[in-house]
């Protein structure tokens, strides 16, 4: 369990700069997130087809929440950041 009590995951790819931008986000607001690489993790890729039906990255997975892409206002809003 997280200090935030929240579980935040991103499937992103290493070259994919909105994912860079969503991971600096968490970073910047204290959030912890795991990572998975949906290049080099095929369970990972499959598991984010099945919960978004979206091949594109970042795919955020916020407490069982689905966010397609960087969207700072969305992600701050499911944070509670104000």
């Amino acid at each position: 369990m997280y200090m935030t009590g929240m579980k935040i995951k991103i499937y992103s790819t290493p070259s994919c700069a909105y994912c860079k931008m969503a991971k600096e986000f968490f970073k910047e607001n204290n959030f912890p997130f795991e990572d998975f690489n949906v290049i080099e993790n095929e369970k990972a890729r499959n598991e984010m087809f099945e919960i978004s039906e979206q091949k594109g990255v970042p795919v955020i997975d916020i407490d069982g929440e689905i966010y397609v892409g960087f969207n700072r206002a969305a992600l701050r809003e499911a944070l509670k950041l104000g």
